[in-house]
């Protein structure tokens, strides 16, 4: 797994697939706003939180005791 600590390398990384040009006023202001949520979240974890869905149990849902929505 790999980690990402860094407030821009995390914004970077959920931009990339948008393929933007970087020199939008909009693209400035969701890079502001994003770096404030992550750098806030960062604040008030004390350490950095991995999670390792392979080692986790499978989960079977009964569908036909709850419904096949």
């Amino acid at each position: 797994m790999t980690e990402i600590r860094s407030a821009d390398a995390i914004i970077d990384f959920c931009l990339a697939p948008l393929a933007l040009d970087g020199k939008s006023a909009a693209e400035r202001e969701v890079r502001h706003r994003m770096a404030h949520v992550i750098k806030t979240y960062q604040a008030r974890i004390p350490q950095p939180v991995a999670v390792d869905f392979n080692a986790m149990p499978p989960l079977v849902i009964n569908e036909a005791a709850h419904g096949y929505e």
